[in-house]
């Protein structure tokens, strides 16, 4: 998602073929001059002492229709110039973007709400409000990370990173504030001066804070729309360690997790040198990940299982080695979170165009409904083969991993492919929640199955799928072997004939794998040290509520009995 190519090539070439039609007479003699494009359209300041971005209240993105007489409003239409009437036009389609980016946004946010639900559910009644509070309390920890530091890291260069020609920011012009970072191998123009780009971008350096230096209206909707994003990540360990995660670490952890996300989101989204695969190393066109399988569900899976092995399973989880059976408290509330999850899910992807001008976000919303169907289907028939009755959890579970298989590859696949990468991901979710429990990860919700495999998975179907009718020159990477062949170079898979995507989506899914597993192992071994990352024994068996957070989820409810010379015996779940 550094942002939708196939719709910033698409419309900026509409927005060159009009500024041809409007702005610019026909000269014979100089057939393929570039088309005079407004200042906002290359985000290039007529007057360099004076910038026009960042810009506090987008006036200076085209025009706003003002229907109203006087030096101020447009006066009599029928008297607009055509450069007057392209500012409007302009003005518009980046209006239309940025609603479009921020509503879906807001759904990305809702879906709090049903990690909350889904995660509390499964757990027993007696932790039901410590729970609850580390879905709630995880976005504003989370948020005000990514204020701090996380969006600087890693959209902080966002402008830089590879782009083909034709690109136009979808947001509007104020996104050219992010060109400050920090990488290998410095890019100079023509005269020797520094580009602000890198042959291999590691970091952003702008936007701490969110500064005066990036007090732009795009940069505002696009930090919402990527922290929102976020949260998603942050949310995903507290469901493979509720019912034993100290409140006082679980606070740490908020401020901490936005540095390996925004590391790794770097790298993917800003720009960074997995962007720059296919331009460096002839891989396709670099690591390709639409709305985030690897970006936000992998790595908040990785984190998840390094977190699950460290804190270790709830006591009575293995008896004599053998798993037993904790169930959750109430699968109806489970149920319900996973469908608002479901519906968050058209913000999550769709809305990762950046663009409500990008009509194939047709094609995303129908690959991500598919995608869920499917795996719920293929869930509950893999349960039956395997003589196991449809649970109702494990059905949910099979809806949220192919939702999660899809989110990387929803705009570049076909809706029978998008079927069948849900599909396996349904049968892949129930193996792979057997396995955990299996080796002894105690994983209350199955999140790491989830998001964790659900979302390499989801990194490494792009390669095979990737039929190639979307995202020409994403990342910068237009190959004339490929434009000959096929008319234009969109991103396509091993199927569709080009295998070098594939390997590298390969790479980028082990190298999420690595590096989120890696930097949470030793987080949460540091962060033991600092506080402790498990409660006692007593409060574990007396159930979090009371001890951690001083409230009962039900009080009026009789859910374990009081403890007795450092024991508990347990009346509820």
């Amino acid at each position: 998602m550094r942002d939708s190519r196939w719709s910033k090539i698409a419309s900026g070439i509409g927005f060159a073929a009009l500024a041809l039609t409007l702005l610019s007479p026909i000269r014979a003699a100089v057939a393929d001059e570039a088309p005079a494009l407004p200042a906002y359209m290359t985000a290039t300041s007529p007057d360099a002492a004076k910038p026009l971005w960042p810009d506090a209240t987008g006036a200076n993105a085209g025009y706003w229709t003002t229907p109203s007489p006087g030096p101020v409003g447009d006066g009599d239409p029928a008297q607009l110039t055509n450069a007057q009437l392209y500012d409007r036009i302009a003005h518009n389609t980046f209006s239309i973007n940025m609603v479009w980016t921020l509503v879906a946004g807001f759904l990305v946010m809702f879906m709090q709400a049903g990690f909350m639900l889904v995660e509390t559910g499964l757990c027993r009644a007696k932790n039901a409000s410590h729970t609850a509070a580390m879905n709630f309390m995880i976005y504003p920890l989370g948020c005000l990370a990514f204020w701090v530091y996380g969006f600087a890291i890693g959209w902080g260069n966002w402008w830089n990173g590879p782009v083909p020609p034709g690109w136009y920011a979808s947001l509007g012009p104020g996104l050219s504030v992010l060109n400050s970072g920090v990488g290998l191998g410095a890019a100079v123009d023509a005269a020797g001066n520094a580009t602000g780009a890198y042959t291999y971008g590691l970091l952003g350096m702008k936007g701490f804070f969110l500064d005066g230096l990036v007090g732009d209206v795009s940069v505002m909707a696009f930090f919402f729309f990527m922290m929102v994003f976020m949260d998603t990540t942050a949310t995903i360990p507290t469901g493979t360690m509720a019912e034993r995660w100290a409140w006082k670490n679980f606070c740490l952890f908020g401020l901490w997790v936005a540095l390996p996300y925004c590391i790794y989101a770097n790298w993917v989204w800003g720009g960074g040198w997995l962007a720059q695969g296919g331009i460096n190393w002839g891989l396709g066109h670099g690591a390709v990940d639409f709305a985030g399988s690897g970006v936000v569900h992998a790595m908040g899976g990785m984190i998840a299982l390094a977190g699950g092995m460290i804190i270790g399973p709830r006591i009575g989880k293995y008896v004599k080695g053998k798993p037993q059976a904790l169930p959750g408290h109430n699968v109806v509330i489970v149920v319900l979170g996973t469908f608002i999850l479901a519906f968050g899910w058209f913000g999550f992807n769709p809305g990762s165009t950046l663009s409500g001008t990008d009509l194939r976000i047709a094609f995303v919303v129908v690959n991500t409904m598919l995608a869920g169907v499917t795996a719920a289907i293929a869930t509950m028939l893999t349960l039956w083969a395997k003589g196991l009755k449809p649970d109702p959890s494990m059905l949910c579970n099979g809806m949220l991993v192919g939702l999660v298989a899809i989110t990387a590859p929803c705009a570049f696949v076909d809706p029978w492919a998008a079927g069948l990468i849900g599909a396996i991901g349904g049968v892949i979710v129930v193996y792979s929640v057997f396995f955990f429990e299996r080796i002894g990860v105690d994983d209350v919700v199955g999140a790491i199955s989830v998001h964790g495999i659900g979302g390499l998975w989801g990194v490494v179907s792009l390669g095979i799928f990737a039929n190639g009718a979307y995202g020409a020159g994403w990342n910068g990477v237009v190959r004339e072997e490929m434009v000959a062949k096929y008319g234009f170079d969109g991103v396509r898979g091993l199927l569709y004939g080009d295998p070098s995507q594939f390997v590298m989506q390969c790479i980028d899914a082990g190298t999420v794998a690595v590096f989120g597993f890696a930097m949470a192992f030793v987080w949460f071994k540091v962060s033991d040290l600092i506080t402790p990352l498990r409660v006692s024994r007593e409060t574990e068996l007396d159930g979090l509520d009371i001890p951690e957070m001083g409230a009962l989820a039900y009080p009026d409810f009789a859910v374990h009995a009081p403890t007795v010379h450092g024991t508990s015996s347990e009346v509820a779940a």
